[in-house]
């Protein structure tokens, strides 16, 4: 079984109530999670999405990067919102030829050196693996999500998600080495003010 565990310390009906007691509206809120694998060691990479209750009135996807060094991919791990826009600069010395058959996005990028004349749109929901046709070793995952409120666990495994409006959210989760597994559950979330979560990922072996 698959295991997410998340372990509060809010301040958050604190802060609702107070915002409601002077009149003004609730604000915006971080949600701050600390990612780490089944024996409690720090996981990079995990995707966090949360996903609201109404997609109506999202603000505009962000543009996004992910360039070609030293026959990799930089960075290994990407999340994009839905109709974000990609730009996929090779800063290597040999030219790359990129591409995805993934159903969530199948394109391709012939050989090239330098920066594509235009950036690649991600317009489904879903995982992307990008490879290259000259270089095998070059793998990289993209998580399209619906949504603007999203995050990717660094080395440390913290990430953070900003400027979330209070309300009700469904709380996605992926990692790479969850590749083949059963989709991890969604899990509700309920945002009023500021956050801190611990996360806890069932990988493969």
């Amino acid at each position: 079984m698959s295991v997410i565990a998340f372990r509060p310390r809010l301040r958050a009906a604190a802060l609702f109530l107070a915002a409601l007691c002077a009149g003004g509206p609730a604000q915006a809120a971080t949600v701050a999670y600390r990612t780490v694998d089944s024996a409690g060691r720090a996981l990079d990479g995990v995707v966090i999405a949360l996903l609201p209750a109404s997609r109506a009135n999202l603000p505009a996807p962000r543009p996004a990067r992910i360039e070609q060094v030293r026959k990799s991919f930089m960075p290994q791990v990407s999340a994009v919102q839905v109709g974000a826009a990609i730009e996929f600069p090779n800063n290597d010395t040999v030219r790359h030829h990129v591409y995805s058959f993934s159903p969530a996005k199948v394109f391709e990028l012939k050989l090239y050196s330098g920066k594509p004349e235009k950036p690649v749109v991600f317009d489904k929901a879903g995982l992307v693996v990008l490879g290259c046709n000259i270089h095998d070793q070059m793998v990289a995952y993209v998580s399209v999500v619906d949504t603007p409120w999203f995050a990717v666990s660094g080395n440390d495994g913290a990430a953070q998600i900003r400027d979330v409006p209070p309300g009700d959210y469904q709380v996605q989760v992926w990692h790479p080495r969850r590749l083949g597994m059963p989709d991890l559950p969604l899990r509700p979330l309920k945002v009023a003010g500021d956050l801190n979560e611990t996360l806890a990922v069932e990988l493969k072996p």
